[in-house]
């Protein structure tokens, strides 16, 4: 037998009584980490729920027994890879074996299964028919009959929210709130002392009570949104439920001038990096911008000409007079 599986020094028998902290809790000096503990927990848990010996999984999983045994009793730091492969041995994902809320019961896993590999048309439509049945929204998708009067703009930093945002407030006589404000007015200081003082879990609270705010306040208003907004899953859901969102899109070239021209001299100390970065943020929010209702390319034409199309579009989606 290959030494990968079963080191030669091991006994051959379940080390369940041997290995360390079995049979009693680790001793005041021993702090494991809870982490630890619970990955361990869940290996057990999932080992019992499939009916296999600590032996069965360390063979399949191809790892020794005593590997396994600490890794159950959380003493064991395993690799990635070796998550990995006993992962594979439970016939579980690594998701669930770490401990991911979706995995946390078998309702979660049921609904995983039901949703795996479906394509985005019907995971949208799932999406905002849940939101529709726990009463949080998400009957104003695409084609529906009813609108909310709240306008979000949302998109990537020089887009043109706050300029296009108010221009629109005042055409539709509606009030313009400008989200990043209101998130200062809560905390009592500007976002990157939020940041910096506080970390970006606490501005992403404050970001979400600003909304929440904005939404209970406002039966109509334009609403420009900070460009981050959609990295919050819960926010964003609930910007979809209670506002016609409209995606207002840019070249990265057109985002850079922009926010330079607005005084933000920090993307030309690196240009080109600054640059590279730009285009990937930008990619990899695009798939969550794109769940915005309504799109505008802000980049085909002038200030005036996009206001127009922008004015066109929202008005139109609100059924009002053009």
């Amino acid at each position: 037998m290959s030494s990968t599986i079963l080191h030669p020094r091991e006994p051959a028998d379940d080390l369940e009584s041997a290995s360390p902290g079995a049979g009693s809790d680790a001793g005041p000096g021993d702090d494991k980490n809870p982490f630890l503990v619970a990955l361990g927990e869940r290996v057990r848990s999932l080992r019992s729920r499939r009916g296999m010996t600590r032996k069965a999984v360390a063979l399949a999983a191809e790892v020794s027994e005593r590997h396994l045994a600490n890794l159950e009793y959380g003493t064991g730091n395993a690799s990635i890879l070796v998550l990995l492969q006993v992962a594979g041995a439970l016939q579980c994902s690594l998701a669930e074996l770490i401990g991911d809320v979706t995995t946390s019961s078998p309702e979660w896993l049921m609904i995983r299964e039901l949703l795996e590999h479906r394509d985005e048309a019907s995971l949208h439509r799932v999406r905002v028919a849940i939101g529709e049945l726990l009463g949080t929204g998400g009957a104003h998708g695409q084609g529906s009959a009813q609108r909310s009067s709240r306008i979000a703009l949302v998109g990537l930093r020089g887009a043109g929210k706050s300029t296009l945002g108010q221009m629109l407030a005042d055409d539709l006589g509606f009030p313009f709130v400008e989200l990043s404000r209101e998130i200062e007015k809560f905390a009592g200081c500007s976002i990157s002392e939020i940041q910096a003082l506080y970390g970006m879990n606490a501005y992403r609270r404050y970001e979400r009570r600003a909304l929440e705010e904005a939404v209970q306040i406002y039966p109509e208003a334009v609403i420009a949104t900070p460009g981050g907004l959609v990295s919050d899953a819960a926010t964003f859901n609930q910007l979809l439920a209670h506002c016609t969102t409209v995606w207002l899109q840019a070249d990265a070239e057109d985002h850079m001038t922009r926010v330079t021209a607005q005084g933000d001299l920090r993307p030309m100390a690196a240009s080109k990096e600054a640059m590279e970065d730009l285009k990937r943020i930008l990619a990899g929010r695009a798939a969550f911008y794109s769940k915005a209702e309504l799109k505008l390319d802000t980049s085909a034409q002038p200030l005036d000409a996009t206001f127009v199309a922008l004015r066109a579009l929202v008005r139109q989606a609100l059924k009002l007079p053009l």
